[in-house]
Protein backbone atom coordinates (compact mmCIF):
# COMPACT_ATOMS: atom_id res chain seq x y z
CA UNK A 1 0.00 0.00 0.00
CA UNK A 2 1.23 3.46 -0.81
CA UNK A 3 0.89 6.65 0.96
CA UNK A 4 1.19 10.32 -0.13
CA UNK A 5 3.77 11.99 1.40
CA UNK A 6 5.49 15.63 1.49
CA UNK A 7 9.42 15.70 0.60
CA UNK A 8 12.09 18.17 1.66
CA UNK A 9 15.17 16.73 -0.26
CA UNK A 10 18.17 17.18 1.50
CA UNK A 11 21.88 16.58 1.13
CA UNK A 12 21.68 14.30 4.94
CA UNK A 13 20.13 11.38 5.77
CA UNK A 14 17.70 10.62 8.46
CA UNK A 15 17.74 7.66 10.04
CA UNK A 16 14.40 5.95 12.68
CA UNK A 17 14.73 7.86 15.94
CA UNK A 18 17.20 9.65 15.40
CA UNK A 19 16.91 13.68 15.82
CA UNK A 20 17.11 16.24 13.27
CA UNK A 21 16.67 20.08 13.87
CA UNK A 22 16.26 22.11 10.29
CA UNK A 23 15.89 26.29 9.87
CA UNK A 24 13.42 26.87 7.45
CA UNK A 25 14.12 29.72 5.10
CA UNK A 26 12.61 28.68 1.83
CA UNK A 27 8.95 29.54 0.48
CA UNK A 28 8.10 26.65 -0.60
CA UNK A 29 8.94 24.77 2.71
CA UNK A 30 7.45 27.56 4.93
CA UNK A 31 4.27 26.69 3.11
CA UNK A 32 4.77 23.28 4.30
CA UNK A 33 5.68 24.22 7.52
CA UNK A 34 2.43 26.23 8.21
CA UNK A 35 0.03 23.39 6.80
CA UNK A 36 1.81 20.84 9.42
CA UNK A 37 1.47 23.11 11.68
CA UNK A 38 -2.17 23.61 11.13
CA UNK A 39 -3.37 20.32 10.78
CA UNK A 40 -5.97 19.23 13.32
CA UNK A 41 -5.02 17.71 16.94
CA UNK A 42 -3.68 14.43 17.07
CA UNK A 43 -3.04 14.22 13.69
CA UNK A 44 0.68 13.25 12.46
CA UNK A 45 2.66 16.39 11.13
CA UNK A 46 5.42 14.58 9.29
CA UNK A 47 7.11 14.92 6.29
CA UNK A 48 9.90 12.58 4.34
CA UNK A 49 13.38 13.26 4.02
CA UNK A 50 15.33 12.05 1.48
CA UNK A 51 18.35 12.38 0.46
CA UNK A 52 19.94 14.02 -3.06
CA UNK A 53 22.11 11.78 -4.88
CA UNK A 54 24.65 14.81 -5.91
CA UNK A 55 24.37 16.06 -2.26
CA UNK A 56 22.88 19.59 -4.02
CA UNK A 57 19.98 21.50 -1.99
CA UNK A 58 18.30 24.36 -3.26
CA UNK A 59 15.34 25.42 -5.80
CA UNK A 60 16.73 23.77 -8.68
CA UNK A 61 18.09 21.09 -7.00
CA UNK A 62 15.90 18.26 -8.01
CA UNK A 63 14.85 17.47 -11.41
CA UNK A 64 13.07 13.94 -10.76
CA UNK A 65 12.84 10.24 -9.49
CA UNK A 66 16.28 10.42 -10.74
CA UNK A 67 18.14 13.01 -8.29
CA UNK A 68 16.49 11.26 -5.24
CA UNK A 69 17.48 8.05 -3.69
CA UNK A 70 15.01 5.74 -3.21
CA UNK A 71 14.65 5.33 0.30
CA UNK A 72 14.07 7.81 3.05
CA UNK A 73 12.87 8.01 6.52
CA UNK A 74 9.51 10.37 7.93
CA UNK A 75 10.41 13.42 9.76
CA UNK A 76 7.54 13.75 12.59
CA UNK A 77 7.62 17.71 14.02
CA UNK A 78 8.36 17.82 17.79
CA UNK A 79 9.21 21.52 17.99
CA UNK A 80 8.41 24.09 15.73
CA UNK A 81 9.34 28.17 16.50
CA UNK A 82 7.98 30.35 14.09
CA UNK A 83 9.19 33.90 13.12
CA UNK A 84 8.33 37.48 12.64
CA UNK A 85 9.62 37.41 8.76
CA UNK A 86 8.12 33.54 8.15
CA UNK A 87 11.19 31.69 8.60
CA UNK A 88 11.38 28.58 11.30
CA UNK A 89 13.62 26.58 13.01
CA UNK A 90 12.29 23.04 14.04
CA UNK A 91 13.37 19.51 15.22
CA UNK A 92 12.49 16.60 13.88
CA UNK A 93 12.59 13.07 15.14
CA UNK A 94 12.73 9.95 12.49
CA UNK A 95 9.93 7.76 12.68
CA UNK A 96 9.53 4.72 9.61
CA UNK A 97 12.12 4.45 6.49
CA UNK A 98 9.42 4.55 3.21
CA UNK A 99 10.62 3.22 -0.38
CA UNK A 100 9.73 6.39 -3.27
CA UNK A 101 7.54 5.17 -5.81
CA UNK A 102 6.72 8.34 -7.43
CA UNK A 103 7.52 11.60 -7.14
CA UNK A 104 4.59 14.47 -8.22
CA UNK A 105 5.68 17.96 -8.67
CA UNK A 106 2.14 19.60 -8.63
CA UNK A 107 2.35 21.57 -5.69
CA UNK A 108 5.31 24.29 -4.75
CA UNK A 109 7.12 21.02 -2.56
CA UNK A 110 7.31 17.63 -3.75
CA UNK A 111 5.17 15.14 -2.75
CA UNK A 112 6.09 11.33 -3.08
CA UNK A 113 4.00 8.07 -3.37
CA UNK A 114 5.71 5.74 -0.64
CA UNK A 115 5.43 2.50 0.64
CA UNK A 116 6.63 2.19 4.34
CA UNK A 117 9.23 -0.61 5.05
CA UNK A 118 9.27 -2.69 7.77
CA UNK A 119 12.09 -3.21 10.52
CA UNK A 120 12.79 -6.64 10.68
CA UNK A 121 15.52 -7.67 12.85
CA UNK A 122 17.37 -10.55 11.17
CA UNK A 123 19.32 -13.35 12.26
CA UNK A 124 22.29 -12.97 14.35
CA UNK A 125 21.55 -9.11 14.89
CA UNK A 126 21.93 -10.02 18.64
CA UNK A 127 25.07 -11.56 18.25
CA UNK A 128 26.36 -8.89 16.19
CA UNK A 129 25.31 -5.73 18.64
CA UNK A 130 27.89 -6.85 21.21
CA UNK A 131 30.63 -6.56 18.43
CA UNK A 132 29.36 -3.28 16.73
CA UNK A 133 28.76 -1.56 20.53
CA UNK A 134 32.64 -2.78 21.25
CA UNK A 135 34.07 -1.22 18.05
CA UNK A 136 32.19 1.99 18.22
CA UNK A 137 33.44 2.25 21.63
CA UNK A 138 37.08 1.94 20.05
CA UNK A 139 36.28 4.32 17.00
CA UNK A 140 35.06 6.87 19.33
CA UNK A 141 37.62 7.33 21.36
CA UNK A 142 40.39 7.13 18.03
CA UNK A 143 38.67 10.01 16.81
CA UNK A 144 38.22 12.04 20.06
CA UNK A 145 42.09 11.58 20.78
CA UNK A 146 42.83 12.53 17.15
CA UNK A 147 40.31 15.98 17.98
CA UNK A 148 42.60 16.32 20.92
CA UNK A 149 39.63 15.52 23.46
CA UNK A 150 39.20 12.96 26.38
CA UNK A 151 36.80 10.30 25.70
CA UNK A 152 35.55 10.25 29.27
CA UNK A 153 33.28 7.99 30.38
CA UNK A 154 31.68 5.93 27.99
CA UNK A 155 28.04 6.34 26.34
CA UNK A 156 25.38 3.88 27.47
CA UNK A 157 24.84 2.05 23.96
CA UNK A 158 21.17 0.65 23.44
CA UNK A 159 20.63 -2.91 23.97
CA UNK A 160 17.74 -3.53 21.33
CA UNK A 161 19.82 -4.08 17.86
CA UNK A 162 17.47 -1.73 15.74
CA UNK A 163 17.56 0.83 17.71
CA UNK A 164 21.90 0.02 18.06
CA UNK A 165 22.01 0.00 14.38
CA UNK A 166 20.58 3.41 13.84
CA UNK A 167 22.36 5.36 16.39
CA UNK A 168 25.95 3.89 14.80
CA UNK A 169 24.83 4.89 11.90
CA UNK A 170 24.10 8.04 13.08
CA UNK A 171 27.40 8.70 15.01
CA UNK A 172 29.90 7.45 12.49
CA UNK A 173 31.86 10.02 10.20
CA UNK A 174 30.62 8.90 6.95
CA UNK A 175 30.02 9.72 3.37
CA UNK A 176 26.10 10.18 1.84
CA UNK A 177 26.45 7.03 0.38
CA UNK A 178 27.85 4.97 3.06
CA UNK A 179 24.75 6.54 5.11
CA UNK A 180 22.22 5.84 2.76
CA UNK A 181 23.54 2.41 2.07
CA UNK A 182 22.99 1.62 5.96
CA UNK A 183 19.34 3.00 6.02
CA UNK A 184 18.66 1.40 3.15
CA UNK A 185 19.72 -2.59 4.81
CA UNK A 186 17.14 -4.82 4.66
CA UNK A 187 17.66 -5.25 8.60
CA UNK A 188 19.14 -4.83 11.49
CA UNK A 189 21.18 -7.56 11.26
CA UNK A 190 22.89 -6.51 7.65
CA UNK A 191 23.44 -2.77 8.80
CA UNK A 192 25.16 -4.34 12.03
CA UNK A 193 27.35 -6.77 9.55
CA UNK A 194 27.68 -3.23 7.24
CA UNK A 195 28.80 -1.36 10.40
CA UNK A 196 31.37 -3.61 11.43
CA UNK A 197 33.44 -3.16 8.59
CA UNK A 198 32.92 0.33 8.39
CA UNK A 199 33.98 0.61 12.00
CA UNK A 200 37.21 -0.69 10.90
CA UNK A 201 38.09 0.72 7.88
CA UNK A 202 36.86 4.30 9.74
CA UNK A 203 39.07 3.14 12.48
CA UNK A 204 41.83 2.92 10.50
CA UNK A 205 42.17 5.59 8.63
CA UNK A 206 41.11 8.25 11.77
CA UNK A 207 44.52 6.37 13.42
CA UNK A 208 46.76 7.46 10.40
CA UNK A 209 45.33 11.31 10.45
CA UNK A 210 47.07 13.68 12.27
CA UNK A 211 43.94 15.44 13.33
CA UNK A 212 40.45 15.50 11.98
CA UNK A 213 37.68 17.81 12.43
CA UNK A 214 34.94 18.41 15.51
CA UNK A 215 32.30 16.56 14.88
CA UNK A 216 28.85 15.59 17.34
CA UNK A 217 28.93 12.07 18.06
CA UNK A 218 25.64 12.55 20.05
CA UNK A 219 23.28 13.44 17.47
CA UNK A 220 23.07 14.79 13.22
CA UNK A 221 23.99 18.61 12.71
CA UNK A 222 22.04 21.03 11.66
CA UNK A 223 21.18 21.13 8.03
CA UNK A 224 19.92 24.21 6.23
CA UNK A 225 17.42 23.82 3.73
Amino acid sequence: MTHRLPLFPLATVLYPGLLLPLHIFEERYRLLMRELVDVPEGTPRRFGVIALREGREGPDSVEGLSALYGVGCTAELRQVRAYDDGQFDIMTSGTSRFRLRALDTSRPYFQGEVEFLDEPQGDEAAVMSAGVSRLFLRYREALLAAQGQAAGEPPDLPDDPIVLSYLVAAAMVLDLGDKQRLLESPDAAARLRAELELLRREAAVVRRLPSVPAVDLVRESVSRN
